[in-house]
């Protein structure tokens, strides 16, 4: 075999491992998806990219972004509640613990569904309560009730803009 022919089958050699890193990675670390919906507008647009670090599915905080699959489809909510807190709706607005939220990047008011779960509820252990970031209309915990953080799918780690393309 001559020096160039050894070169070129470890240039293709060293970029197949390379590939498949990223493939390893991007299936079982990492995840990214197309975000759906505009359910977390202006936060998270219709259409941009969210990656997200699967392995994250518990200690999940009040404001983390999370990425969750209800009813087969992928959604991406913000934690508001964990593990022993009370949420409340009221026409005042959100209420976690009997105090009420001030949320500065929530643009809509916070209102019970007809057709929703009864509040006040306490969330469980190993469950957290979600809402999207555009609250007319986004189908969230006020629809479904507290997710397990076992059946999450990872928490968000960062948004790519697109932009027409």
């Amino acid at each position: 075999m001559s020096a160039l022919t050894k070169e070129f089958l470890f240039f293709v050699l060293k970029n197949a491992v390379i590939v498949l890193v990223f493939v390893l990675l991007f299936t079982f670390v990492f995840g990214i998806m197309k975000n759906p919906e505009p359910s977390m507008s202006p936060a998270f647009k219709d259409g941009d990219l969210i990656v997200f670090h699967r392995y994250t599915k518990s200690g999940y905080l009040p404001r983390d972004a999370i990425v969750i699959e209800v009813d087969g489809h992928k959604q991406v909510r913000r934690v508001v509640a964990t593990e022993g807190d009370t949420v409340d709706i009221t026409e005042e607005g959100l209420f976690i613990n009997g105090a009420l939220q001030q949320e500065p990047e929530i643009f809509q008011k916070t209102e019970r569904y007809q057709e929703g779960i009864d509040l006040p509820v306490t969330v469980p252990e190993g469950h957290v309560f979600v809402l999207g970031d555009n609250r007319e209309g986004s189908t969230d915990s006020r629809i479904y009730g507290t997710l397990e953080t076992e059946s999450t799918v990872g928490k968000v780690m960062t948004v790519i803009r697109r932009r027409s393309f």
